[in-house]
This record gives C-alpha cells, structure tokens and sequence, in this order.
C-alpha cells in the first residue's frame, strides 16, 4: 500500500510587504505544497502580487492584528486539513530554506510544534538588536516560568504544527501575545514541543512597524490574562488571601489604637478598608471564575 503523502503548507501573516513578499513567497513554493497568505488590511500590493505568484490570499478588510491573521490562517488550514502547516514572516527575516528542517521532527513523529529558535544559533546572538533580545528574552522567561516548559524563544513566528496542534489550538489574542498564547495552549494540551536553530535576518528591507515596548506589554498582559484565566485560584485567590489579611491586621491595629488612645487613626483605617474591599473583590473573583471553568470543564 502507498504512503499517502502529507499535505504540507506555509501560511505567511503580512501586512504592507509588498517589497518582500514575492521573494518569501518564491522560496517558500519550493519546500511545500501551498502557500496561503493573510493580508491584514494591506494598503500596498501585497495582495495582488501573491495572487500572481500562485498563493492563496485571504484578506482582511482592516488591520486586525498579528494574532488574528494567524487565527485566520489556522482557520483556512484546517478547512484544507493540512497535515503540516509553517508559519512564517512575509518581511524575509525567516529564510525558507530552513523549512526541511523545521517540518523534519514532525515527520519523525518527535513533536507536534516545532519551533525555530533564534537563540540556539551562536550565530545570531551578535545580529540581535539589543532591545529586541531583552524583550525576547523577558517573555520567553515569563512564559517558562509560567508553563514550566523549557522553550529559548517563545516568541519565534517560525514555526510548524502537524494536524493534531491544528485542530487543538487556536489563536485568540489579537495581537503579538498570539505566539505566546499558542505556546500555552499547546502546553495544556501536552502536546509535544520541539526548537531547532535558526538564523533570522535583521537588515530586510522594512523595519518593524511593531512598537518593542508596546509588543512586550502587549505579550506579557495576553500571557498574564491567559494564565489568570486558567488558574484563577493561584493569580485571583492568593493575592486576594493575603489582602484580607493585610486589612484584618490593620483593622485590628486600628481598633486597638481607638480603644488605648479614643482616636482613630484614618490612614490605618483606610488601609484596612480598602484591603479588605479589594481582598473580598479579588477572592470572590477567584471563586467564581473556578466554579465558570470547572463546569466547563465538566461538559468539555
């Protein structure tokens, strides 16, 4: 009997790449079956010159965001039921040339995500603007330390997911925090994640249209919101514990003060109010969010 052949595609997120999406798209069309690009709200030629080039284009109206031209591709990827898609940029930082490498473990059967690191190539570490490997490498942390995974570089949009990551996750953020998102939810799905080295190139043609600071804020607030949603006892219940606390004390405190002395001191007593206001707040939250996601849970 023949091995059916895997259906392999790249889906490439772009917005106003019209001076190096050709190029992306060329060198793509050799390593896979279909490209399919999501044009976020272009207002160049992106659209027409990848239609010309033989990809698919699915096209937004306005700029939605990275995170939901990724939504949209792993939409359109699953409708195809593609067996192993490749996300990369249209900017020509990610050089196709290492997409053999990057669909190789899924082939294998070693991974389900495989990831292209920027950081386990010596090569790069001299190339990456300073600001940028700080940023990465501050969310890369956060998102380790939070999903107890050891992943170099969370945020690489240099990817590959075979049919199972497919179906199991979905994007929902809007904007940069996408890459972490889909980490996590892989993470909670255990599926299995794997990085090779890459090089990505720093001196294309067009500049990062995306703010460093705001990408980082950006990111970390879609990591927190995600994990506080997951786990509201431990982001919503312990610190609303420990302000309960804090207002119990200082209401304590407050009280033995007017009964020794017959004043009431007022900051004492504010900060016991509103610990103990906000405390209450943040443990109500936490114990309804538990009961929303254990029923869910339940039914899922």
């Amino acid at each position: 009997m023949i091995e059916k052949k895997p259906l392999i595609i790249a889906c490439i997120p772009a917005y106003n790449e019209e001076k190096t999406i050709a190029k992306v798209i060329i060198k793509t069309q050799k390593y896979v079956d279909k490209v399919i690009v999501c044009d976020d709200g272009s207002k160049d030629m992106t659209s027409e010159i990848a239609e010309r080039l033989g990809a698919i284009v699915i096209k937004h109206e306005r700029n939605m965001g990275y995170g939901m031209a990724l939504a949209t591709l792993f939409k359109k990827a699953r409708e195809m039921e593609t067996d192993i898609m490749v996300t990369l940029d249209a900017d020509d930082q990610h050089d196709p040339d290492y997409i053999p490498k990057i669909i190789e473990p899924i082939i294998k059967g070693e991974a389900d995500i495989v990831i292209g690191s920027r950081f386990l190539n010596g090569k790069n570490k001299q190339k990456i603007p300073i600001y940028r490997k700080i940023g990465i490498k501050t969310i890369t942390k956060i998102t380790k330390e939070m999903a107890k995974k050891g992943v170099t570089d969370a945020q690489s949009g240099y990817r590959a997911y075979n049919k199972k990551a497919i179906n199991m996750v979905q994007p929902a953020e809007q904007g940069m925090g996408a890459s972490t998102e889909i980490l996590l939810k892989a993470i909670e799905n255990n599926l299995k994640i794997k990085e090779i080295p890459i090089t990505i190139k720093y001196d294309v043609i067009k500049p990062s249209t995306h703010n460093p600071i705001y990408h980082a804020l950006d990111v970390i607030a879609s990591t927190i919101k995600f994990v506080s949603v997951r786990h509201p006892l431990m982001c919503y219940g312990i610190p609303g514990a420990i302000l309960l606390l804090i207002g119990l004390s200082f209401g304590i405190w407050a009280i033995q003060i007017y009964v020794q002395q017959k004043q009431l001191i007022t900051n004492i007593a504010l900060i016991a109010m509103a610990a103990t206001i906000l405390g209450l707040v943040l443990a109500t939250t936490a114990i309804i969010l538990f009961t929303i996601i254990t029923l869910l849970r339940e039914q899922k």
